[in-house]
């Protein structure tokens, strides 16, 4: 998440807290024993249904992705030409150098297998073994927020059949049905909110997310392959840009006019001149 998500975040935090305020009654709202019988019920049934091992791997996912975001492809597309100039340049064994100083974990795998020389086939297939194991981990840790999500509002209810027992108990004591009826009100709204505001946003960030990191770990693979075939960094920018929307790819935001320039020095010349604009931004 970014500066203006967690902006947002705070912005209509506040306004759903001030809507609870403004009405003056803000302590009816804030209730220990709700409180507990909704998140020590649904932390108790994961516990139940995942080991404590994966539930920490999960909160740290979940920490990573918030604090790192992942690279976008058109920052990923002019790392991947800056070393296709170096490998023109001094060969495949000069990104060798670069791979270790890559803060992208699934670059410098696929770096290090391009550097050991693997054929192609052979290549794509153990980076596409390893995108499917990074799949399946992610939709386990977002599966258990998801998880969390469905129990939070079931506790709510049994937080809610809790006080109406309580109050039964009591029927006779008007201090008794006081104390009870906050925690039969207050429960399910305890769990819809955990469940809606926090795990349900948790788990969708981290499939947006992971999807995104997966377009980026394609266009690594198809990257590092088209390094090895195409001699050419303009050519190989033009087939990496295809990862991209039409608005941000440099080579196909040519006007009428430009296009109609290009033809014309094709047919004088033979050959068309690249303005300096639209070549490729090989280092950045």
């Amino acid at each position: 998440m970014n500066k203006h998500s967690w902006i947002g975040v705070a912005f209509f935090t506040a306004i759903f807290v001030s809507s609870i305020v403004i009405q003056g009654h803000a302590a009816l709202f804030l209730n220990g024993t709700a409180l507990l019988i909704v998140t020590c019920g649904t932390l108790g049934a994961m516990l139940l249904s995942y080991p404590i091992a994966d539930l920490r791997t999960a909160l740290q996912v979940t920490r990573n992705l918030h604090r790192d975001p992942p690279p976008t492809s058109k920052e990923v597309i002019n790392t991947m030409l800056d070393m296709a100039v170096q490998s023109r340049g001094k060969g495949l064994l000069a990104l060798e150098s670069m791979g270790e100083h890559s803060t992208i974990a699934f670059l410098k795998r696929a770096l290090g297998l391009l550097i050991d020389g693997l054929p192609d086939e052979e290549l794509s297939d153990l980076l596409h073994a390893e995108m499917l194991h990074f799949k399946q981990r992610r939709a386990y840790v977002e599966r258990m927020f998801r998880q969390a999500a469905l129990l939070a509002p079931a506790f709510g209810v049994a937080g809610s059949v809790v006080g109406l027992i309580d109050m039964l108990a009591g029927i006779t004591n008007p201090d008794v049905i006081l104390l009870t009826i906050p925690v039969a009100l207050v429960s399910p709204l305890y769990g819809i909110v955990l469940a809606n505001a926090v795990f349900f946003p948790i788990a969708e960030s981290i499939h947006a997310k992971t999807q995104k990191e997966l377009l980026i770990q394609k266009l690594i693979t198809d990257g590092v392959i088209i390094m090895r075939s195409e001699p050419n960094p303009r050519r190989m920018a033009i087939k990496l840009e295809s990862f991209l929307t039409p608005s941000a790819r440099a080579h196909e935001n040519l006007s009428l006019k430009e296009i109609r320039e290009r033809l014309r020095q094709f047919r004088e010349n033979g050959s068309l001149r690249l303005e300096p604009r639209l070549a490729p931004q090989i280092t950045r």
